[in-house]
Formats: C-alpha cells, sequence, structure tokens
C-alpha cells in the first residue's frame, strides 16, 4: 500500500511519517508550499510554511528513507483561502481560513495529487480518529481532547475519510514528542505553530490592506437603538464578541455584537446582549452523505477551544440547519463553524449565517 504524507515540518505530521513507515506503507514525504512569506519578509517562527520547515521536513523524511517533494500550490491557496478571507471581513464576516486550507487544499488539491501519484491513501498530522463501521466511515474526536482537531475536519465526505489516515489519532502530544525525541527527529522539541501562516503578527488589517491596497471605509459605532456613540476604523477591524480596542469611553464595557456592511455600522452592546439561543447554519456537509429528515438532540462546537453544548438541530433541505441551543450562548460569529456532535463523533458542520434575535 502506497500513501502520501503531508509533512509540515512539526512534530506532528514527522511522526506520522515514521508510524506509516513502521507499518510497511510505501511512503511519499511532500510539503504544501502555500504562501511566500519570506517575499513578505515576515516573521515566521510561530507559522507553518517557513523555509525552516520545509528544511525539517526534508531531514525527517531524508532519515526515513522515503521520497521528499515540495509541491507550489501558492495560487491556488490564494485564491481559495486568502482571497475568501479577504472577502469575508470586507463583508462583516470573521472566517476560519484552517477549515478552508484543510477543504481545499489537504482533502482537495493534495488528495487528488497523491491519486495522481497512485497513493492509496493520504496521511496528516491531525488529532482526530477515522473509523470504519458496517461499510461506514465516521470521523471521531482524537484520544487527547486537549489536542483534538475534528473541529476543523468536519467537511470531509466518506470517500476522504476512506483514502485518509491520521495516525496520531490515539496519541497524546506528550507521548508524540517522547517518541520524536526517541528517534532523533530534529523537530522534536519544535514549538507548534500558532498564528494563520498568512497573518504570522495577528494584524488580520495590515494583511488585507496589502492584498486589496484598499483602505478601510470608516463609519459608526452605533448603540442598540442606533444612537451614535463615535467613528470606526473599517469594519475589518473587528468581529463579534470584540471588547479591546474599540476606543469608546462609558463606564460600562462594550461589546461588537454585529457588523453592519449595508451601513457600516458597527452595533455595540453589553455583554449580556452578545447572548444567542438560536442561528442558521449554510453550505452544510454531512459526513454520512445525507441529511436527517427530523430534528434531532446532539452537542454543538462554534468555536475550536470551546466545549461543545447542547441542541436542537432542525435540518432545512440537504445543506442547512437551524440551531436551536439549550441554554443562549455567547457571541455566536458569522463566518465561524459550527459542528454538530454525537459523543466523539462528528456528524458534520457549515459556517454560520444568520443569527436569529440578534441586534440590528
Amino acid at each position: 500500500m502506497k500513501a502520501l504524507i503531508a509533512m509540515s515540518g512539526g512534530v506532528d505530521s514527522s511522526l506520522a511519517a515514521k508510524i506509516m513507515t513502521d507499518k510497511g506503507f510505501e511512503c511519499i514525504g511532500c510539503t504544501m508550499k502555500l504562501y511566500r512569506n519570506e517575499e513578505e519578509g515576515t516573521e515566521h517562527s510561530r507559522t507553518c510554511c517557513s523555509l525552516d520547515d520545509v528544511e525539517d521536513a526534508r531531514s525527517v523524511a531524508y532519515q526515513l528513507d522515503i521520497p521528499y517533494y515540495v509541491f507550489n500550490f501558492t495560487d491556488v491557496f490564494r485564491e481559495k483561502v486568502i482571497r475568501k478571507f479577504i472577502e469575508s471581513y470586507e463583508q462583516g464576516i470573521t472566517p476560519n481560513p484552517c477549515i478552508d486550507c484543510n477543504r481545499y487544499m489537504k482533502f482537495d488539491k493534495l488528495y487528488r495529487r497523491a491519486k495522481t501519484l497512485g497513493c492509496d491513501y493520504i496521511v496528516t498530522g491531525h488529532y482526530a480518529r477515522i473509523e470504519k463501521i458496517g461499510g461506514r466511515f465516521f470521523l471521531k474526536k482524537a484520544l487527547d481532547e486537549t489536542k483534538d482537531q475534528s473541529y476543523v475536519l468536519y467537511a470531509m465526505t466518506q470517500e476522504l475519510l476512506a483514502h485518509t489516515m491520521f495516525p496520531l489519532g490515539e496519541l497524546r502530544k506528550r507521548e508524540v514528542r517522547a517518541l520524536a525525541r526517541q528517534y532523533g527527529f530534529i523537530n522534536a522539541e519544535k514549538s507548534d505553530s500558532q498564528d494563520i501562516c498568512f497573518v504570522p503578527d495577528g494584524d488580520y488589517a495590515s494583511v488585507i490592506g496589502q492584498y486589496t491596497g484598499k483602505v478601510p471605509r470608516k463609519g459608526y459605532f452605533v448603540d442598540l437603538q442606533g444612537n451614535i456613540l463615535g467613528e470606526h476604523k473599517g469594519l475589518i477591524h473587528y468581529t463579534v464578541g470584540q471588547r479591546k480596542g474599540l476606543g469608546i469611553s462609558s463606564a460600562m464595557p462594550f461589546y461588537v455584537c454585529r457588523l453592519c456592511p449595508e451601513s457600516g455600522n458597527v452595533v455595540l452592546g453589553r455583554k449580556e446582549d452578545l447572548l444567542q439561543r438560536e442561528a442558521e447554519v449554510s453550505d452544510f456537509n454531512w459526513i454520512g452523505g445525507t441529511a436527517p429528515r427530523e430534528a434531532f438532540v446532539c452537542e454543538v462546537k462554534i468555536r475550536y477551544r470551546q466545549p461543545a453544548k447542547r441542541a436542537t438541530v432542525f435540518p432545512i433541505g440537504a445543506d442547512a440547519v437551524r440551531i436551536l441551543f439549550d441554554k443562549p450562548q455567547r457571541a455566536v460569529t458569522p463566518g465561524q463553524a459550527a459542528v454538530l456532535y454525537d459523543g466523539d463523533t462528528v456528524l458534520g458542520g457549515g459556517t454560520i449565517r444568520v443569527l436569529k434575535g440578534a441586534p440590528t
């Protein structure tokens, strides 16, 4: 059996490659070059895609005696991930580019490359599990819930799950590092990437300006009644739930409750005004392949690091749902993902679009 290993240069994907070679797979290592951060003169110690990452991945592949390639996917990444990121912020939506990277790059572009190379599987260092039960494939949480990445993998299909392996799903992070040290990997102590690769310093607005050449349109902060509270720097500087950096003087702190691209206004309110019980989710992917016909109860995550919350889900056609949480949730944010869980099994997920009862 032949496997294409996505090697980021980090310890996780390196150990995944080692596990697959030990299992007797004919392995090919590869790194997807997605972003030219050296050309932008940006700091890359906390991101992926740097020249150092490529050299670390190459070193491990050499140590494992497997072929290694760098695939230049920068143009596709710019179109599918960066462009969507920019357009979302311009429309008052907060995107999740890591989900788009998994969806359009690793489990689309790379998967197709693997098939071209005659590989039976693609392998990544994600912390998640895949189980086959009765002819169906299930995406499940990792054993180490502190590192679980199933949330960002909700767009996977039955075909993808059948041809993907996550060797780290049964391991804990400390075990991964211990094994990497045992094998003498150059990146055994390397820190995990933390930032979005094309936003290494966290300054989203600056990156958007660099790409578009536009100056953000200023507008007004308004309260829930529409009263003007002050002027803001442009929608791209804000996201739902934000408190810091508003520049509004008040005895009680204000929070961003809604972004209005039509008027250019940013609606502010109190902490309690961020609570919502209901949301609609579109572009929904059911991992099982078909949508349920009836409403059902499950748990829902609306942020990567947030515990799942109990809710009732009402399917709307094949690719949308309405979610009614048992208890109001804070800052349900348009553009972020809502992912459904039945215990440790991912049922599917989609993009939050409409906030029922949100302030206007």
